[in-house]
């Protein structure tokens, strides 16, 4: 079956940063587009990041310059590296793979705060 597994999630002050980590199985992960999502409490899921199988990426507006999704297929990976961190980042971090259908990840707490 399909699993999604992040980790690196944490408390961090403003203007740090973070390196999440999605470890992907029960998929051909070279042939799968996949994203980071994240939803703050009392407001709804939004995507972050999300790349293609050639390595295209596209980012939120709101993490333009900031954060960069990147894959390694070797190891059925995908990570998110963000930097310059705010408190508005904060937030519950999910992996999504489109395949049969949507998955997702269980998420990973990113909390900026001083």
């Amino acid at each position: 079956q399909v699993q999604l597994v992040e980790s690196g999630g944490g408390l961090v002050q403003p203007g740090g940063s973070l390196r999440l980590s999605c470890a992907a199985s029960g998929i051909i992960f070279s042939r799968a587009v996949m994203g980071w999502y994240r939803q703050a409490p009392g407001n709804q899921r939004e995507l972050v990041a999300r790349i293609t199988t050639e390595s295209s990426t596209t980012y939120a507006d709101s993490v333009k310059g900031r954060f960069t999704i990147s894959r390694d297929n070797a190891k059925n990976t995908v990570y998110l590296q963000m930097n310059a961190l705010k408190p508005e980042d904060t937030a519950v971090y999910y992996c999504n793979v489109a395949w049969s259908r949507n998955y997702w990840g269980r998420g990973t707490q990113v909390t900026v705060s001083s």
